[in-house]
């Protein structure tokens, strides 16, 4: 039997209970979806039925925005903060709408475009910490700082798994208060879910049937969620085989952690008025092809280190033409909307200018590509011309500099892969120290960089990790089992050139 109006009465007699009993600060987790927007209303009428008076403390409402959100839902999201704002400070409630960003340094492109993070799976999920939470940590931190603690409202329910129910329900035997579970990650935050019991078709049950209080529209919500589904149905649940809306997910447009972006290709075959958002779709599953991966990955890792699983290297970051190939296709991808898309994504910023800097100084600080092709890629496919003011040191040399020294090894040293991407780091780490003052640690540096091109090429490096890995064996070191999966092939090495 689902919620009906007593509950809900309930439910707001315990919101307007729990708000009056404290100094606390309350901070509402939002994504736009409905378990979310459920909570917000909730909360929001409860304090709209308050005197005055009441109405002490701040109740801030958190919107984490990763900058690869889908775009009709990073739209939703922004018209809703904004309407959110108004009707807000008309009803003189003190909720007041943030919309956070990672730090640059943290972003989805900026990792995989600027230091060549392979993409995000299962094994190596490192998108989530840094997209979503940590900048939802970092404001909460600060509300803590502030006043000591705060108070989470989260729309999490026990009905969305299995997990997410036994978690819940052992938080609820710590409770120190009633309602509030302690944060298992964080101190002096207290979680209060006032959805917890409520299944799916509770929430659009309610959403349905108490309006909006921000203006936005519950049933255009529902639509987009009807959307999302690869069957176009949200339907009226009859039976536990009736498939519920709640099975839609709204998430980063280049999530690879899932091997089809069902969503968005719901979205697409639903709506014919979505097809502009096709290409992202094609480019997300470009980037997320594993059969492509192995090939576009260099065989060193981030840090020049070689490892070997199974009889093969471990490959590493990517390979600066794939970084470039890939940046000229998002910013394809991103002119193309910007002229005949949508009006309403005429200014969709697949990319931000704020992460295009990053990923220069990656390139050019990190990587040593000296020959600085960024702004040439960017004013190359947007006709516009690249401005970055915060940026007042140029690369040590240029384009030209770059071809000559690559002309000259690949004549000199046609058979030796690492050859260029060494000199073009050591003229680099040389030029950039040339200043008296900046040469502490420079034969350091210089000698770090030969390090990372020790080898002739991934044949050669793989022989000597194999090698290295033999010879702790057979001396009784400690050695990694899983480098080596035939006897035949570590014989092989040993015959190798190390």
């Amino acid at each position: 039997m689902g919620i009906n109006k007593d509950d809900i009465r309930t439910l707001t007699e315990i919101v307007k209970n729990l708000y009056l009993s404290d100094d606390i600060p309350w901070v509402i987790g939002y994504s736009g979806g409905k378990d979310s927007t459920a909570t917000l209303q909730l909360v929001w009428h409860a304090l709209s039925e308050m005197k005055p008076e009441e109405l002490k403390k701040s109740v801030h409402v958190i919107s984490t925005d990763t900058l690869v959100e889908s775009p009709v839902v990073a739209k939703w999201v922004e018209i809703s903060l904004a309407r959110m704002k108004t009707a807000a400070e008309i009803a003189e409630l003190p909720i007041v709408s943030h919309r956070l960003i990672p730090d640059y340094k943290d972003t989805f492109w900026v990792n995989i475009l600027g230091r060549g993070y392979p993409y995000p799976r299962p094994n190596f999920r490192w998108c989530t910490d840094r997209l979503k939470i940590q900048p939802a940590n970092t404001f909460v931190q600060n509300v803590v700082a502030v006043h000591g603690e705060v108070i989470m409202v989260l729309g999490t329910r026990k009905a969305e798994s299995a997990n997410r129910a036994k978690t819940m329900a052992y938080y609820e035997k710590q409770r120190v208060r009633e309602f509030l579970s302690p944060n298992s990650t964080m101190q002096n935050e207290l979680i209060f879910s006032p959805l917890e019991d409520w299944t799916d078709d509770d929430v659009w049950t309610f959403l349905m049937q108490y309006k909006n209080p921000w203006g936005h529209s519950n049933k255009e919500l529902l639509t987009m969620y009807r959307g999302a589904t690869a069957d176009g149905e949200c339907p009226l649940v009859m039976n536990t085989d009736t498939p519920s809306c709640g099975k839609s997910r709204f998430g980063c447009w280049v999530c690879t952690m899932v091997e089809q972006d069902k969503s968005m290709a719901a979205m697409i075959m639903n709506d014919s008025e979505k097809a502009w958002m096709t290409p992202l779709l094609e480019l997300r599953n470009h980037i997320g092809n594993a059969e492509l991966d192995r090939e576009r990955r260099d065989f060193r890792r981030m840090t020049g280190h070689i490892k070997a699983y199974k009889g093969r290297l471990v490959h590493g970051p990517y390979k600066k033409e794939v970084r470039e190939e890939w940046l000229r296709s998002l910013l394809k991808i991103q002119a193309d909307i910007n002229r005949n898309g949508p009006a309403e994504f005429r200014e969709l910023e697949l990319i931000t200018l704020g992460e295009l800097k990053a990923i220069r100084r990656i390139w050019l600080d990190e990587k040593h590509e000296f020959d600085d092709s960024l702004p040439r890629i960017y004013e190359e496919i947007t006709d516009k011309i690249y401005t970055d003011d915060t940026f007042t040191e140029g690369s040590a040399f240029g384009v030209e500099e770059w071809k000559l020294l690559r002309d000259v090894c690949s004549d000199l040293y046609p058979d030796e892969e690492l050859v260029f991407q060494m000199m073009t780091r050591l003229v680099d780490v040389e030029k950039k120290s040339s200043d008296m003052k900046k040469r502490k640690g420079v034969l350091g540096n210089i000698e770090t960089e030969i390090s990372k091109c020790y080898y002739k090429n991934e044949e050669d490096a793989l022989n000597f990790a194999l090698i290295k890995n033999r010879r702790k064996k057979d001396m009784g070191g400690n050695f990694d089992e899983k480098a080596e999966i035939l006897e035949d092939d570590i014989d092989l090495a040993y015959g190798g050139d190390a």
